[in-house]
């Protein structure tokens, strides 16, 4: 071995080899270390450049989400505009040009409707389209305290349902340019517009009084986001506070405007975002009490739909990076921009009625409420009958479920019907599979028995489907697969598999 060694040593292509390599080694870190000295003269020259921040140089700071919490410099007719509402706002302004402004809307609603609409104080928290458009229908109206809400700046792919914003607004704050804009239109107005996103934990301040005035609590609050997380801490945080609230649901996707309407959360249907929400809503115990602007328009063949990501994004991985922010949407929603002006409108017409006192009708709750508890009480029953089959005591014997339980899987997780026949009357809940543990119930307290199941074990039926069910399954010990078509069981997972998803949130 080491003669080979002092052969190939001596050998004279060998040492050329070996004087290529480390002549090669040489230039390489050469060239890198002229490229390292010249990208830090450049970082040097551009932070020379960057002048103190002093009288003569002011700077502006920038929040969490990367845009300028100062205002852009305006037009000559902005600032005209901008300076009028200043002195109206301060008192400078004649009453009778408001009262001509606002003559038919007193005409309607009478002067202490009108009167009542002016004096409200009405927050709207995102911008978009149905947040922009019912925030102008808002001032136009009379409303004369608004506070706005929106992390979000003006795109230009947003110009086709924004409700004000022009292409000269693009890259801007929304909430700068929704007041700039209507400023021009009701320069009476006062507003306080908040460049950031709502915050659970930041509530206390985002949804505060006006002015620091404790008799100034808001009026009504509109919910115009677009983000379930959110959305979803709003309307509890509202319920929670008592404060009024209500929630637009989807606008994309959807076409018809006669098929928007407002009603309690409870009875909103045929919509996804709407879906979701009272699931996640229900789960916190909220199941009604808020009033939502929903669409009953279906899906259907050849209708707009959640635009799929391309193959090309997938490959690439990290999908949750496309997201604005964290748990953001990621996939492009089409949106017809006639639509969500329709829900901005319609949302803004119910707060004025409210505030104004006038009468109005809007869809109510479900009014099932007898049905949940005939369900629970069928549950109850059911349960005792097979644990005494096992020669358990079930004197005091419980159920794991509230009616609120049954509500939520009956509304949210079987759509109002029965997993077998798609009926929606005469409904029951009941035990998919039988107990690997037989009926015996949980005893490990003093005092405390109850059975032993999941929300995520029980399935709809109608009471004829259940008995029979009880009778072949849960006595006889017969397995679902046995007794039921492959595309019911095949539903019955998948709904199944929502419930244990949803889980999660509890």
């Amino acid at each position: 071995m080491s003669s080979w060694l002092e052969r190939q040593g001596s050998s004279h292509q060998t040492q050329l080899i070996a004087t290529a390599i480390v002549s090669g080694i040489t230039v390489l870190g050469v060239v890198l270390g002229v490229q390292a000295i010249k990208r830090q003269v450049a970082v040097d020259d551009l932070k020379a450049s960057i002048p103190n921040v002093d009288e003569a140089h002011d700077a502006d700071t920038v929040p969490n989400f990367g845009t300028n919490s100062i205002q852009p410099l305006f037009s000559r007719d902005d600032e005209r505009a901008a300076a009028l509402a200043r002195r109206a706002q301060h008192g400078d302004y004649d009453e009778e040009l408001i009262q001509e402004q606002l003559t038919r809307t007193a005409s309607f609603l009478k002067p202490e409707g009108l009167s009542a609409l002016r004096s409200s104080f009405v927050v709207v928290i995102g911008l978009g389209g149905v947040g922009s458009h019912c925030t102008a229908a808002l001032a136009r109206s009379g409303v004369s305290h608004i506070r706005i809400i929106d992390f979000d700046q003006v795109t230009l792919s947003s110009l086709n349902r924004n409700a004000v914003a022009t292409l000269a607004d693009v890259g801007i704050p929304k909430v700068t340019c929704v007041r700039k804009r209507l400023e021009a239109v009701t320069p009476w107005v006062h507003w306080e517009c908040l460049n950031e996103m709502w915050r659970e934990d930041h509530g206390h301040r985002l949804l505060a009084s006006w002015g620091g005035e404790a008799a100034r609590q808001p009026d009504y609050v509109v919910d115009a986001i677009d983000n379930i997380d959110s959305k979803v801490t709003l309307l509890k945080y509202c319920h929670e506070h008592g404060i009024r609230v209500i929630s637009s649901m989807g606008a994309g996707c959807k076409s018809d405007p006669t098929r928007v309407y407002v009603g309690d959360i409870s009875g909103s249907i045929e919509d996804p975002l709407s879906r979701t929400t009272r699931r996640r809503l229900r789960i916190l115990g909220i199941s009604e009490g808020i009033p939502v602007a929903y669409s009953i328009e279906k899906a259907g063949p050849g209708k707009a739909e959640l635009l799929p990501l391309s193959e090309e994004e997938f490959q690439k991985g990290g999908i949750g990076e496309l997201s604005v922010l964290p748990d953001f949407r990621a996939r492009i929603l089409p949106v017809l921009g006639t639509m969500p002006a329709v829900f901005g409108y319609v949302i803004a017409n119910f707060v004025i009625m409210e505030l104004s006192g006038y009468p109005h009708e809007s869809g109510g709750r479900t009014g099932r409420e007898k049905l949940y508890e005939s369900v629970l009480q069928g549950l109850q029953a059911v349960e005792v009958k097979l644990a005494r089959a096992e020669g358990v005591n079930v004197q005091g014997l419980r159920i794991p479920v509230s009616k609120d339980d049954v509500s939520y899987l009956i509304e949210e997780i079987f759509r109002g019907k029965s997993v077998v026949s798609g009926l929606p009357t005469r409904l029951a809940l009941i035990r998919w599979r039988p107990p690997k543990d037989a009926y015996q119930p949980d005893v490990r307290w003093e005092g405390q028995k109850f059975s032993r199941f999941r929300l995520s074990d029980l399935v709809c039926m109608t009471k004829e489907e259940a008995a029979d069910h009880e009778k072949k399954v849960l006595a006889d010990g017969a397995q679902p697969e046995d007794i039921y078509e492959a595309e019911v069981v095949a539903l019955v997972e998948r709904r199944l598999n929502e419930e244990q998803a949803m889980d999660r949130y509890r």
